[in-house]
């Protein structure tokens, strides 16, 4: 039976407490005896403690950001059927690459229910925080309902600036129920406050010259769409409904009772 790694002194373990090295506390004292063992230099001791604090850290600010970023699954891109969907296999490649983040571009995912807009979304989201993005993802209503209260309270300006701080805002499921004046209000003044500033990723089962049906006001509707398109990568995606067929897979896969 290996006898444990003998404790830190206590000076040396109060240091590394009160300067939040939580990684190097946990890890020195074994460390300490494998450096002593295989006659390590210091150099080599110090990297690798070093190391180990950086990998903890990046660990933690992931688990950080990706609680903060609210998404209802996990969905990644590897898991996206590119095969039996209509995006290009050059456009999922930019989009996958995150380069559209970096230069501030917009991603706008149209068409019908269960192409995979959601998935993609999600999945885009998930691969920027794994490159140490900071993202927020709404649905559409729970954005506008977000603003509101802020709106109540009258912090809506901070409510925005807050939601900016992220590299990339992803809202989906625009135009599943119709926003009022001041509802289309607030939502154009998210992606004004965005553009050119911030990325953001949209959902929607509406075409374009269709967004009228759900914004009230004709001239809203069209400063939106203008701020939103200038600088975005538009998918239409199309097909039959994954979840349709998936239900028909699973209907056909049951044993019919004998009656």
């Amino acid at each position: 039976m290996t006898a444990p790694a003998p404790a830190l002194p206590g000076d040396l373990e109060g240091g590394l407490r009160r300067l939040r090295l939580g990684a190097m506390r946990r890890l020195a004292p074994e460390l300490l005896v494998t450096a002593k063992t295989q006659r390590w230099s210091p150099e080599e001791f110090l990297r690798t403690l070093v190391e180990a604090e950086i990998a903890s850290r990046d660990e933690s600010n992931a688990r950080e950001r990706l609680k903060a970023a609210g998404f209802p699954v996990t969905k990644t891109t590897d898991e996206f059927d590119l095969a039996a969907s209509s995006v290009k296999p050059a456009t999922f490649d930019y989009l996958r690459s995150l380069e559209w983040i970096a230069a501030r571009e917009n991603v706008c995912l149209v068409g019908p229910a269960g192409t995979g807009k959601s998935h993609l979304l999600v999945a885009l989201g998930h691969a920027a925080i794994d490159a140490g993005r900071r993202v927020r993802y709404f649905t559409a209503a729970e954005l506008v309902e977000t603003l509101y209260r802020g709106l109540a309270d009258n912090s809506v300006g901070r409510v925005i600036e807050n939601i900016l701080r992220a590299d990339l805002i992803l809202i989906d499921e625009i135009g599943f129920a119709p926003l009022d004046p001041t509802g289309a209000q607030l939502f154009f003044r998210l992606v004004a406050g965005a553009y050119e500033r911030r990325s953001l990723g949209i959902g929607s089962h509406w075409p374009f010259e269709d967004w009228g049906r759900f914004i009230p006001e004709h001239a809203t509707a069209v400063s939106l769409l203008d701020r939103l398109l200038h600088h975005a990568v538009v998918v239409a995606t199309d097909g039959d409904s994954y979840r349709m067929k998936e239900a028909r897979a699973t209907e056909r896969s049951t044993p019919k009772k004998k009656p």
